[in-house]
C-alpha cells in the first residue's frame, strides 16, 4: 500500500503544508441495488467534476482488500494517515470516537466501542439496523446504558457513556480481539460477522444477556408503542489501546455524504448524494487543480480504495504545459463507472 500523506518539499527544501486530500467512502458497492444504480453514472452529463479529475489525475495508490475483511477500506486509509498499524479488525476506533466525544479513556486499558442497536429478526436471519436511524435520545440512551452497566461491571468490565449511539467498554479480553467494523455489519446478519476468536465467547454471552435484559425494558415498551425500533442488543468494534494519534491530519477531509444512503440501500438518495458531492466538494477540487494545487482524492468501495494524485512532471516547461492542458482538456472526461466498479 502506498498512501502519500507526507508534506512535499519546495525546490529550496522548505516544508510546506500537505496537499489537500479528500477521502470518499461508499463510492460504490457490490450490492445488487448499487450495481443496478451505477450505470446511471455512465451518462456523459453525470458527475462532470469527477470526470475532470479522472482525466487529469493518475492513480497514485491502490489499497487492496476484499468484501469479507473486518475493516472497511476507508477505515484503513484513515488509519494509515494517523500512523496506525494496518491490522484487519484491530483498528482502535473506540479511542478515536472517544476523542470526538470528549471522553478520556484510561490509556493502559483495552477499549471497545459499544453501539446500542436493533437486531431485526427476519424469517431466516438477523439484520443489524443502522443505529443512526433509531432516533435514540440522550435520556433514553443513558437509561439503557445504566440498565446494562451493572451486567458488564459484575463481569469485570468498565463502561463509560459517550453519546447516544456510542458507549465505551474496557476489559482485558479485548486485547488483540478482532472485530468487524459497524459500517461492515449494518444491513447484514451480525451473527455472520462475530469472529470465532476465543475471546469472542464472552461477547456472545453478553449480547444474549443484554437482549434478555432489555426485552421488556420500559423504554423499549414506550418505543414499541410509538412505532419505533427497540434497542435490543449492541455491536462491539474498534477495540485496542489508545494510539499515540487520535486525530486526522488537517489536510485529510472525510466526506460522509454517501454513507447513510448506501447503508440503507437507498440508491436514488445515493445518486443524489453523488451529485451533491460532485457539485460542491469535487467542484472545489477541480478549481484547486486548475489553480495549480496538488490535490488527492481517494475513492473507497467495500473492497478497495484508489487514490488519485497529480501526474509527476519535471521542469518548468512541463509544469506550464500541464497547466495549459488542465485548462483546455475536455470537461466531460472519462466514464467513472469502470473505476467505481473496480472498488
Amino acid at each position: 500500500m502506498i498512501i502519500t500523506l507526507s508534506p512535499c518539499l519546495t525546490p529550496d527544501h522548505v516544508t510546506t503544508s500537505p496537499s489537500p486530500h479528500w477521502v470518499l467512502p461508499f463510492a460504490a458497492s457490490l450490492s445488487e441495488p448499487c450495481q443496478h444504480a451505477l450505470p446511471r453514472l455512465a451518462d456523459a452529463k453525470a458527475l462532470p467534476h469527477l470526470r475532470r479529475l479522472l482525466g487529469q489525475l493518475q492513480e497514485s495508490a491502490r489499497l487492496e482488500g476484499d468484501e469479507y475483511a473486518l475493516s472497511m477500506p476507508h477505515e484503513r486509509v484513515l488509519a494509515a494517515s494517523m500512523g496506525w498499524p494496518d491490522q484487519d479488525g484491530r483498528l482502535p476506533w473506540a479511542a478515536w470516537w472517544a476523542a470526538q466525544d470528549g471522553v478520556a479513556l484510561q490509556a493502559d486499558a483495552h477499549w471497545g466501542l459499544l453501539s446500542p442497536g436493533h437486531w431485526l429478526m427476519g424469517r431466516d436471519h438477523l439484520t443489524l439496523l443502522d443505529p443512526a436511524t433509531l432516533d435514540l435520545s440522550e435520556a433514553d440512551s443513558r437509561a439503557l446504558f445504566d440498565a446494562v452497566r451493572e451486567l458488564f461491571e459484575s463481569d469485570g468490565w468498565t463502561l463509560i457513556w459517550g453519546a447516544s449511539q456510542r458507549w465505551y467498554a474496557a476489559h482485558p479480553s479485548l486485547e488483540g480481539l478482532p472485530t468487524a467494523s459497524l459500517d461492515r455489519v449494518i444491513g447484514r446478519n451480525p451473527d455472520v460477522w462475530l469472529t470465532d476468536h476465543p475471546q469472542a465467547r464472552t461477547l456472545r454471552r453478553l449480547q444474549s444477556e443484554v437482549q434478555m435484559l432489555l426485552y421488556q425494558h420500559p423504554i423499549n415498551d414506550a418505543r414499541e408503542q410509538a412505532g419505533l425500533a427497540t434497542v435490543n442488543s449492541f455491536w462491539l468494534s474498534g477495540c485496542g489501546p489508545t494510539p499515540a494519534t487520535v486525530a486526522l491530519p488537517g489536510h485529510i477531509k472525510l466526506l460522509d455524504h454517501l454513507r447513510a444512503p448506501m447503508l440503507a440501500d437507498d440508491m436514488p438518495a445515493w445518486l443524489d448524494a453523488w451529485t451533491q458531492v460532485d457539485n460542491t466538494v469535487l467542484k472545489q477540487a477541480v478549481q484547486a487543480l486548475d489553480a495549480g494545487a496538488d490535490i488527492r482524492l481517494t475513492l473507497c468501495g467495500e473492497r478497495h480504495a484508489v487514490t488519485l494524485g497529480p501526474t509527476p512532471v519535471a521542469g518548468l516547461g512541463a509544469r506550464l504545459w500541464q497547466s495549459v492542458t488542465r485548462l483546455t482538456s475536455s470537461r466531460s472526461g472519462p466514464d467513472p463507472v469502470a473505476l467505481l466498479n473496480s472498488l
